[in-house]
């Protein structure tokens, strides 16, 4: 299929579901294009790993009651990270290990969930690996609220989101209240997780929070330019993966991902090439 007969599809007004799948996948991209250069600039993918674990039983519970999946989830993710906080309290055990221990058995917890729920395998498949065609109009909403909801927050906090990104301890010094400002990272990628989970999955979601801010950090050293670079990556590169998987009948979710590495790996080889020159320059 021509990129001119996608055009044509995406007008059609008995494809409806196409153009609506095409905006949710690109407004979930540019969100987690944004919150994810916090969690790389900190070094956390596997933080963004496990909040994507977090927030399935809040999803699963929302599922089986007929509830917002975004409420579920955000509630779900918020409570865990707050469990992780407590109990990272403790001098005899790391974060990491804390977080290994919540996040997956919350994961647990909302197979166990969706297991009760009819069509039990379907509805596991769908959230694990995405449903973008199948997303109904009220989510449009949604996602687009709980977007603008995120951008809004991450353009207030900017500067110490920042800080504490790259030097924990100069802002607990400058008074930066550290552990809030967790927390409120937290929950963005949280919310970012939870509006793109329909878009491509919960076992590849971490894909639109890490590789479009991975690819830009590799083409830029300027902050600024990555947090522009990294939303422009992650929706061209949902726009192109939409486009493959309907023209050539592929899972969406798997060639949004592929799309987005095969970007990266550019990126990388770009920047190897241009280390070469400029030492061989120097």
């Amino acid at each position: 299929m021509s990129p001119a007969d996608f055009l044509t599809d995406l007008l059609n007004p008995d494809l409806a579901f196409l153009p609506k799948a095409l905006l949710v996948a690109v407004m979930s991209s540019i969100v987690c294009g944004v919150v994810g250069c916090y969690v790389v600039l900190r070094g956390m993918a596997f933080i963004g790993d496990a909040v994507a674990h977090a927030v399935f039983p809040g999803l699963a519970v929302a599922f089986v009651l007929g509830g917002s999946l975004v409420v579920g989830g955000t509630i779900a993710g918020v409570v865990t990270a707050i469990l992780v906080a407590v109990f990272s309290q403790s001098r005899r055990l790391k974060e990491d290990s804390i977080i290994g221990v919540f996040f997956v058995a919350a994961f647990a917890l909302g197979i166990v969930i969706i297991s009760r729920a009819p069509g039990y395998a379907g509805s596991l498949q769908q959230f694990l690996f995405g449903s973008i065609t199948g997303i109904p109009d009220e989510d449009v909403y949604v996602v687009a609220g709980t977007g603008l909801l995120v951008l809004g927050i991450v353009l207030l906090l900017h500067k110490e989101l920042v800080t504490i990104s790259l030097d924990r301890e100069t802002a607990r010094s400058l008074g930066i209240k550290v552990f809030w400002l967790d927390l409120v990272l937290y929950v963005l990628v949280t919310l970012a997780v939870v509006i793109s989970v329909q878009t491509i999955g919960n076992v590849l979601v971490l894909a639109l929070l890490i590789t479009p801010p991975a690819t830009a950090r590799l083409l830029t050293d300027r902050l600024g330019v990555m947090m522009a670079l990294a939303p422009a990556i992650g929706g061209l590169g949902a726009f192109v993966g939409l486009y493959i998987s309907w023209s050539w009948d592929y899972p969406t979710g798997g060639t949004i991902v592929l799309v987005l590495t095969g970007c990266f790996l550019l990126a990388w080889c770009w920047r190897l090439v241009k280390n070469k020159t400029q030492s061989y320059f120097c």
